[in-house]
This record gives structure tokens, sequence and C-alpha cells, in this order.
């Protein structure tokens, strides 16, 4: 039975989960579907610049969120002036630094699906007057669905684990920005083995799971 500590932590990460992924899929794909058909100066520049999240340190990002959208950010200090609002030690930086974090995952994994969908299918529906948008939506994407919901999932998969910009954007505060990784570590601090352990046991077959259901809906149909 799991230790009634577990619960909000759990619940709270399932929480920032699901929101991070969702506000970064729909620019991720969006995006990865522009870079796909479009060529335009410093496209690789931009490329690199949605791939960065992917690469850097976690403290990084979690810098760079703070520069931006913190009580003196670029953006932050106006959301502050204007409405008194701040996302600093407050569950909603913590889906903030989530969807920085998974955001490439889905741009990657969708542009590789867009560019997997043959190109000769988009043509017939050109030369048959189909409008851009059209084809995006009746050709393009159908095509390339398996790819962008594997790259989704493993986005969800992510930022189910993300610590350490949460720590420097949400902070680690009990019951109010404490994910189930930010509870491992407290409790790690705290000698805690018993529950560490059953904390690493629970985001570990989490994991696990939806790492298995995107090898099946990757794996190409016999």
């Amino acid at each position: 039975m799991l230790d009634a500590s577990v619960l909000p932590p759990l619940l709270l990460t399932f929480k920032v989960a699901t929101l991070a992924t969702a506000l970064a899929a729909l620019p991720a794909v969006c995006l990865a579907r522009l870079a796909q058909v479009r060529d335009f100066p410093g496209r690789d520049v931009v490329d690199a610049v949605l791939t960065l999240p992917m690469v850097l340190p976690p403290t990084v990002l979690g810098y760079y969120i703070i520069v931006v959208l913190g009580r003196r950010g670029i953006i932050g200090s106006w959301l502050w002036d204007a409405f008194g609002v701040t996302i600093m030690f407050t569950w909603q930086g913590a889906v903030v630094a989530a969807a920085v974090v998974a955001f490439p995952l889905v741009y990657r994994s969708s542009r590789a699906a867009f560019e997997g969908v043959d190109g000769n299918l988009e043509n017939a529906a050109r030369t048959l007057g189909a409008s851009e948008t059209a084809i995006f939506l009746r050709v393009s994407f159908p095509l390339a669905l398996r790819g962008v919901v594997a790259g989704v999932v493993l986005a969800l998969a992510r930022a189910m684990g993300e610590f350490g910009a949460t720590l420097m954007v949400a902070g680690n505060l009990p019951g109010k920005t404490q994910t189930l990784s930010l509870a491992v570590y407290s409790a790690t601090q705290a000698g805690n083995d018993a529950l560490a352990n059953e904390l690493v046991l629970l985001i570990s077959v989490a994991c696990v799971a939806l790492l298995v259901f995107v090898a099946r809906i990757v794996k190409p149909k016999a």
C-alpha cells in the first residue's frame, strides 16, 4: 500500500506532466511542419535553437526561464507589474519548466515523421486543388500521426521526470510544487530510503509503461 505522503507528489506529477505536454505539443508540431516545408535563411540555426533544450543542462534552462519569466525577467516583470502574477515557486512554473524540457522531443519526432511522408501524395493533392492547410490536415498529418504521437508520449515521460529546471523555477515545496522527482531528492536527503525506494519504483514503472507504449506505436505494421 502506498505511503500517504506519496499521493500529493504523484498527483502533482501527473498534473504538471500532462499540462506541460499539452503546452509543448501544438507549437512543436506546427514548428516541425514549418521547418520541414519551408526553406528560409537561418533555418539550421532556428532548428538548433528549438532542439537546444534537449542538450542543455536543466539548470541552464531553468536560468533562462527565470531571465524571461522571473519577477525581474523580460516578460515576467511586465506580468508582475500589470497583473501581479508570477510563475516563480508555483506549480504553473513547474509546468513551464517541464514544457520547455519536453518541447524538443515532440519537435524532433514530429519533424522526422513529416519528412517520412511521401511527397508524391502531397503533390497529388495539390494537383487536385487542395490548399496547403487541407493537405496538412488530410494527408501529411494523418500519415505522420504515429511519429507525432510517439514524440508526445516521450515528452510526457520526460516531463514526469523533470528535476533541474523545475527546482530552479518552482522550488521544492511539499504539497505545492514538489513532484515525484523532487520528492525522491528530499527523501534521499532526509535519509528516508524506504520512501525514496517507493517513489523511484513508481516513476520507473510509469516511464517504462510509456516507453513500451511508444515502442508499440512506432513498430512497423506486419
